[in-house]
Formats: structure tokens, C-alpha cells, sequence
């Protein structure tokens, strides 16, 4: 059987629908599993050897294009697919797989999709209340699985390239390295202050730790303002690599830590997914619907019920429930995981 994933467009949902990879190929061990997904993904695919291939996506995020996705749905046709599971909600992430003739479409019902979709999944909450459920529930059984059948995402190391990157930034592998993850692209909402961050880096470089900063280059100024605090562009045993690092040297690095702190964002989930033991603080977002899935983990947090804002009532858009969580409270879940 060859199946078709339409893939999500951010970097935790991408590493949470490994999951489903997994299903398909515990339903079906000789399935081929090719995944259309953007370009920025294809470090994240490579290690997760359920996908045998990634078709590289020619769309930015909301881009319609008819004519054209028409055009390569239709090349597609060659492959042959079985099946296409789409994992996102939209009409256009749809119509790809309906041009491509693939014979069994599924997906969730949304946005009108009735004649794209010919397998139409409804969403119970109840039942599959985490994203990796609703994922799961997309394969080719059509049943609701707990978490406990669930195998979760678990994205391979390279120890080679690990060994390559400490050595080219010149970071000794002796010693024990902490990953601080102060960025999230949802927002600023969903962000720990960066002079918090900065307060348990100080620390942990004067225990003796490195200290490396995770971040795309759209956390950049985050990273800036995280090193001028508490001099720690001055200590040696601090790595800023945010904006500086690809996502496959960044997953090898992180598996290196022996801890990471970090904000509810597409890193966390390829720590946990590394199975580096974390501590992940959580405002307005739940970790009721996308924890992070490791068992060595805290999480902290100071509301109840999800709010879906970008931006917080602070002045830096920091969301009230974030800057309650005090540094101390973080480093003392640090040393209990």
C-alpha cells in the first residue's frame, strides 16, 4: 500500500504526526509512506524512518493556487497512491490528493471538504482529547485509540554530526549542557520572559554547565536580549546558536543536553522526542491537547482553560501567566526530573 500524507505546516505538529507513521506501520508493515510537506521539514523526515520519502511542498502557508495544485496533483498521478491521509483542517490542503485521483482520501470534516474528502473522520473530543490522538485516528482503522496504544514520537540522533557541531563550536562534550528553547513562533503569548531564561542560564554556567540557546532566526531578537542580561555574552560556557544552527544539527544537539528548559514550541516537541528530560512552561496554550511526550518532564503552569492570543497584555506581549513563573521554580524542577 502507498499512502500520501499531507503534512502539517509547523514544526511540533510535524514532529507529533510521527505517531501516525507509526500506526500505519504497525496496521501495515510493508506500507510506503511519502509525506508532502514544506521544505524546512525535510531535516525533521530524515529521521524518522517510518517516511520513505518527502514530496516538497511549492506553498507558502495560506496560498491557494488552484490551477497549480492542480497541475501537481495531476503529476502525482504516476506514483500511484492507495490512500491519502490529510492531516490538516483546510479546503486547499485537500485538493492536491483529489487531483492526484488518489482513490481513498481521509480526513477530518472541515471547511466544506465533503467532495474533496471521500473518508471523512468526525472529531470526538472526548476520545481523542491530545493531537497525537487525532492524528492516530486518521489511519486506516477506523477506531479511537487511547494514548496508552499510542507508540510517540522518537526522531533518531546522528552521533556523528553531534560530535561534529561540539567540536566546530568549540563546546566541551566533558561537561554536562543545558538547552534553553526561549522562542515560539506562535507569538509572544506563549514566551517565559527572556531575563528569566537568563537568570537559570546564569546559574547553570556557574555550576559548571554549558548553556546553548535553540531558536529559528525569528527568535533572534529573543536571543539578543536573553545574552545582555546578567553578562552572559561575556561567560564562555554560554552558546547563543539561535538563527545559527539547521534544525537536523539542532536535533542532534539537543539529544547532547542533559537538560532543556523551554516554551511550548516546535523545539520542545524535538526534545521530547529525543528524549531529553525537559521542563516546559505553558501560559495561555494546553498541555492538556500538545504535552510534551516523554515521561522525564515538568510542566508549569499558572491557568486553567486555552486562550488562543498572540500576543499578552505586557508591554514585550508576555502573557501574565508566564511571568508568574519565577526562575527558582524552574530551576527547582530542573534538578527534580
Amino acid at each position: 500500500m502507498k499512502i500520501l500524507i499531507i503534512g502539517p505546516s509547523w514544526v511540533g505538529d510535524s514532529v507529533m504526526a510521527q505517531t501516525l507513521y507509526k500506526r500505519l506501520k504497525d496496521e501495515e508493515p510493508s506500507c510506503t509512506i511519502d509525506v508532502f510537506s514544506p521544505e524546512w521539514s525535510l531535516p525533521l523526515m530524515q529521521r524518522m524512518p517510518e517516511v520513505s520519502k518527502v514530496i516538497t511542498s511549492p506553498y507558502s502557508h495560506g496560498d491557494i493556487h488552484i490551477l497549480s495544485r492542480y497541475r501537481f496533483g495531476k503529476n502525482l498521478r504516476k506514483y500511484n497512491y492507495d490512500r491519502a491521509i490529510i492531516l490538516t483542517n483546510s479546503l486547499k490542503s485537500s485538493l492536491i490528493p483529489f487531483f492526484a485521483d488518489i482513490p481513498i482520501r481521509t480526513g477530518w470534516v472541515g471547511e466544506l471538504r465533503y467532495i474533496l474528502l471521500n473518508d471523512i473522520r468526525h472529531f470526538k473530543k472526548e476520545s481523542n482529547s491530545l493531537m497525537v490522538e487525532k492524528f492516530a485516528a486518521l489511519s486506516i482503522q477506523k477506531s479511537n485509540f487511547s494514548v496508552e496504544n499510542l507508540t510517540f514520537p522518537s526522531l533518531e540522533t546522528n552521533l556523528k554530526n553531534q560530535r561534529e557541531n561540539l567540536e566546530k563550536l568549540n563546546i566541551n562534550s566533558d561537561l554536562p549542557c543545558l538547552g534553553i528553547c526561549p522562542g515560539a513562533e506562535f507569538g509572544p503569548s506563549k514566551k517565559w520572559p527572556a531575563h528569566y531564561f537568563s537568570y537559570v542560564a546564569k546559574e547553570y554556567v556557574s555550576r559548571g554547565w554549558n548553556v546553548i540557546c535553540f531558536g529559528s532566526k525569528n527568535d533572534t531578537e529573543t536571543g539578543r536580549k536573553l545574552e545582555t542580561f546578567n553578562g552572559l555574552r561575556d561567560e564562555n560556557k554560554f552558546y547563543n546558536l539561535i538563527g545559527m544552527t539547521s534544525l537536523v544539527d539542532v536535533v542532534d544537539l539537543l539529544a547532547h543536553c542533559k537538560r532543556v528548559v523551554t516554551n511550548d514550541s516546535g523545539l520542545m516537541h524535538v526534545a521530547a522526542a529525543v528524549k531529553t528530560p525537559l521542563v516546559a512552561l505553558y501560559g495561555p496554550s494546553s498541555p492538556e491537547y500538545t504535552p510534551p511526550l516523554i515521561d522525564n518532564k515538568k510542566v508549569i503552569r499558572k491557568m486553567d482553560g486555552y486562550q488562543k492570543i498572540r500576543k499578552g497584555q505586557n508591554v514585550d506581549g508576555y502573557h501574565h501567566s508566564l511571568l508568574s513563573i519565577k526562575p527558582a521554580e524552574v530551576m527547582s524542577a530542573l534538578e527534580a526530573i
